[in-house]
Formats: structure tokens, C-alpha cells, sequence
């Protein structure tokens, strides 16, 4: 047989699969699992019968442009509506800064392969979103992860990163960040020091690549409009890449979302873009359009918001009474995910087993982590999607993953004490 490794180029010999993605294998399995790993939007949630009709009338229309290859840079009055939203968010964003992106994760290829030469250093937060982690690696980056405080990116961490590399020679291209109910930890960038990470780049001359996902999913307990800012609002210098998507707030399955950007870099994104996929696709931009135009997504916004804070109170109760004090997490103040601790000495991808064992699975936090994984930051913890799963689902799942965590410290106890000099 060809030994096909030797025709492979070096991008593709670091290439990994998504650990998110080998949780959903075992999920497919057949077994009783349920699964905190993927971060699914609930389908429940999905305007069924409004998408139903807005589809009847674009096929019942005949219009060729439904169903044509539709412009790279996207579907012009949808372009218009994004504007609105960006405006609506504090930016004032012109046509020709927008590119719509087949998923966000389009858009952080884009931006790499736009930005990015093999070796070139991409900062980011440790621990970071790890369909960033893959887009950045596929081009050949070096990640240098920086720590986050309760209130986000450590700027003084940030800032003597920055100048070591710098004094090493070393070219640093951008950093990047995901500002509100950051993918994995929950966590919520403080508008204060939002401001002074703007105050930051222009000062060091650097780029921010802001991802925003899940800016709108903000609960009204701990968090508010103000609080989700953009950073690229107050961006006056052309300093700030921006994404967003609809994936969150109005159906994964459209994969549409997009890029604002400095009009020189807009135009290098979609000459990207003709690479990939040359043009975009008609049906969905139509579709989401029409929920935009419609008002579809402005009434979807406070339901998503009361739903996942709903699951998010039904994990956080499951996980007290279930743990107790032997594990901690950020409250999350929005988003889909719950960033839960560990007791020490517990490593969460090794324990993975014993959790499929119980019927539970989650994404290790090891997958999240860059540069110091050999150091070991990140065993003990692990991320634990709540968006997707019923409320009775979330509820016995946390008690499986108690199981695990309870037999894995039993067997940690056990190991310790053959190891002890002396024990019977």
C-alpha cells in the first residue's frame, strides 16, 4: 500500500481532530450518553413553523437568485441588515468592512490564512476556544496562551508576553479573544479593561481579533447590553477584526455569520474567500434575512436568554448537591458553557472512560490549553456545555459525572496509599 504520510505537507502533519468532534463519536455509539460536550444551541428553541413559511415562500417565488450562486462578499440586503445589528451593538460598519462567512469558523480561517505566516506568534487566552486553536495551527502559527483573571485577559501578563517576544525577535501578529462568555471558561471581559486592551494595541501597534458569538445570550441576573459592549465599538484606528454569527441566536444549520474588518483587510478576506468557496450560498443568507426582516430573531433574543440561564441555575444545582465543595466554577453570566474545576490530582481526559462508563461525556480542559499543556495547566478541569440537554438530562448527567469523579478519587486514594511506606 502508498505510505500516504510522505505526500502530506507540514500544516497537515500537525493537523489534530477536534476533541469536541471525538466526543460526538462516542455519542453516535448507540449507547445511553449524555453528552456536555458539543456546544449545541437547543433545537427546541428553533422558529420551526416561521422558517417553514419563510422557505415555502422563497421556493413558492421562483426567483432564480434563491437557488443561484450568490456574491462572495454575500447577499447584499442581508449585508445591510448586518450593518444594523453592528450599529445596533455601538459600531458603525460600512458595506465594504463586511464579508459574510460560511460559520464563524470560516472566519477565523479566513483570518489566519489572511494574516498569518508560518511562525508568526497569535496570542491568546489561556485557555481559548479550541476551533480557534485549530484554525491558527493549520497555517502554521506558534500560540502563546495568556492567563485570565475573573474579569478576563490578564493585560499586565499580556503586555511582558508581548515585550519577551518581541526582545526575542519574534514576529507577533494578533491577539485573540472572545470577550463575552468566553468559549470555554464563561468568563466575561470587564468593560474597563476592554477600554484598556483597546488603549493596549494602539499603544503596542497590534491587532485584536475579537470573536463574539454569544454576545446577545447574556443573562439578565449578572449581565446587560452594556456589560457585552463590543470592544470594536470604541475602535477608531482600525485595531479590531470582528466575527459574529447567527448560529446562536437563530439556527447552527445555516452557517452564516460574519467578518467586519478594515476595508484593506475586508478586501484580502474575500479574495480569501473566492478560494474557498468562490461563492456563497443563496438559500440560507435568504432565509436568515427574512428572520432578521421579519423581526423573527429581535423576539427570538429574551427566550434564548431565559432558556439557557434556566439550564444554567438546573446545572449549578445539580452540581452542588451532586459535589458539593469538591469542584468550582466561574458563574457563568451568559453563553452555553460552565468551566468546572476539579479536585486536585484528577485528570479529566483520563477519567474519560470511567465518565463513558457512567453514560456521561464532556470536552477535558487539556483541549483548550496552548503552549503550557506540558506544564500540566488545565488536567483538572473540564468544559460542560448546558445549552443543548433537557433540564432532566442536565440533571442526571451531572449525577453520572459525579459517579466518575467520586470512583476516580477512590482510585486515587487506593493508588496513594499502596504508594505509602507502611500501609496495610
Amino acid at each position: 500500500m502508498t505510505n500516504h504520510d510522505r505526500f502530506l505537507s507540514r500544516a497537515a502533519e500537525r493537523m489534530q481532530q477536534s476533541a469536541i468532534r471525538k466526543m460526538g463519536a462516542v455519542v453516535a455509539s448507540g449507547r445511553d450518553i449524555i453528552s456536555f460536550a458539543p456546544g449545541y444551541p437547543a433545537p427546541d428553541t428553533f422558529p420551526w413553523d416561521a422558517f417553514s413559511e419563510i422557505a415555502a415562500e422563497l421556493f413558492a417565488s421562483r426567483d432564480p437568485g434563491v437557488l443561484q450562486y450568490g456574491p462572495t462578499r454575500g447577499y447584499r440586503p442581508l449585508l445591510d441588515v448586518i450593518a444594523s445589528i453592528q450599529h445596533s451593538r455601538g459600531m458603525d460598519t460600512a458595506i465594504e468592512e463586511l464579508l459574510v462567512t460560511t460559520g464563524s469558523q470560516q472566519g477565523l480561517d479566513l483570518v489566519a490564512r489572511v494574516l498569518i505566516d508560518p511562525g508568526d506568534v497569535i496570542l491568546v487566552e489561556l485557555p481559548t476556544y479550541v476551533g480557534a486553536i485549530t484554525a491558527f495551527r493549520n497555517v502554521q502559527a506558534a500560540m502563546i496562551g495568556v492567563p485570565q483573571e475573573e474579569d478576563g485577559i490578564d493585560l499586565a501578563a499580556l503586555d511582558a508576553t508581548l515585550q519577551r517576544l518581541r526582545g526575542e525577535g519574534r514576529r507577533v501578529k494578533f491577539v485573540y479573544v472572545v470577550p463575552n462568555f468566553q468559549n470555554p471558561t464563561g468568563l466575561l471581559i470587564g468593560l474597563q479593561k476592554r477600554e484598556r486592551l483597546l488603549e493596549w494595541a494602539q499603544r503596542r501597534d497590534m491587532l485584536l481579533v475579537e470573536d463574539d458569538p454569544y454576545r446577545e445570550l447574556y443573562f439578565e441576573d449578572s449581565a446587560d447590553e452594556a456589560a457585552v459592549r463590543p470592544i470594536k465599538a470604541a475602535d477608531r484606528s482600525g485595531r479590531v477584526v470582528y466575527l459574529s454569527s447567527f448560529s446562536k441566536t437563530l439556527a447552527p444549520g445555516y452557517r452564516v455569520a460574519w467578518i467586519a474588518a478594515p476595508p484593506p483587510l475586508a478586501a484580502k478576506l474575500e479574495m480569501a474567500k473566492q478560494a474557498e468557496d468562490l461563492l456563497t450560498g443563496s438559500l440560507d443568507q435568504r432565509i436568515v434575512y427574512e428572520a432578521c426582516r421579519r423581526g423573527i430573531l429581535e423576539r427570538q433574543l429574551p427566550l434564548l436568554r431565559r432558556h439557557y440561564a434556566d439550564k444554567r441555575d438546573v446545572m449549578e444545582r445539580a452540581l452542588t448537591r451532586d459535589l458539593g465543595d469538591a469542584v468550582s466554577w466561574p458563574k457563568p453570566k451568559g453563553g452555553f458553557f460552565l468551566w468546572l474545576t476539579l479536585p486536585a490530582g484528577i485528570d479529566a481526559d483520563r477519567m474519560l472512560p470511567r465518565a463513558i462508563e457512567e453514560g456521561v461525556v464532556y470536552v477535558a480542559g487539556e483541549a483548550f490549553y496552548v503552549d503550557t499543556l506540558r506544564q500540566g495547566q488545565g488536567k483538572n478541569t473540564m468544559r460542560l456545555s448546558f445549552s443543548a440537554p433537557t433540564h432532566d438530562r442536565i440533571e442526571a448527567g451531572v449525577s453520572r459525572l459525579a459517579r466518575a469523579v467520586r470512583g476516580e478519587l477512590a482510585a486515587l486514594a487506593t493508588k496513594v496509599a499502596a504508594a505509602t511506606p507502611g500501609a496495610p
